[in-house]
């Protein structure tokens, strides 16, 4: 069995990069870098970074190209995918790329509209004449309330349903 899966979450190194292929489709390009934390056997921290080089095509490209910038987070699941080109100097080169098959975008930046470092923010509340115009009125039912001292006591078997 052969498996070529990859999950990475991290934050980019970088704005996205964006281009058009010639028959018209998005991509996107972006590093994105990751870091491993651990204690060595003398009990020292050590840090390690690795970057991350990341394509995305089409609709992932747009949202990526909309939604982040340098420093978002992203988890990206894709692949990875080794490809070979001559550089200008006739050398042949060799890249290993994750391509971009799902992504989740993390929370974001301070510095981003919206941003403040949580997953989940507040909608912007509306303002009350504007709800009304826009929003039918709805008329609201209150919820009958129990008084415990109507209810009988003791519950006889006629008075059960089934």
């Amino acid at each position: 069995m052969d498996l070529n899966k990859v999950f990475v979450i991290g934050r980019l190194t970088s704005d996205p990069q964006t281009r058009t292929t010639p028959s018209g489709q998005l991509v996107a390009s972006f590093s994105l870098a990751t870091n491993r934390v651990w204690r060595d056997k003398n009990g020292e921290r050590k840090e390690d970074t690795q970057f991350h080089n990341i394509v995305a095509w089409a609709r992932q490209a747009e949202i990526i190209k909309q939604f982040t910038t340098k420093g978002s987070t992203l988890l990206i699941e894709g692949h990875l995918q080794t490809r070979a080109w001559q550089d200008r100097n006739n050398q042949n080169r060799r890249t290993t790329e994750i391509i971009c098959e799902n992504l989740q975008l993390g929370p974001r930046p301070a510095n981003m509209p919206g941003g403040g470092g949580s997953f989940y923010s507040k909608p912007p509340e509306k303002n009350s004449a504007d709800q009304e115009e826009k929003s039918p009125q709805t008329k609201v039912e209150e919820m009958p309330s129990i008084d415990l001292d109507d209810t009988p006591s003791e519950i006889k078997d006629e008075d059960l349903p089934f």
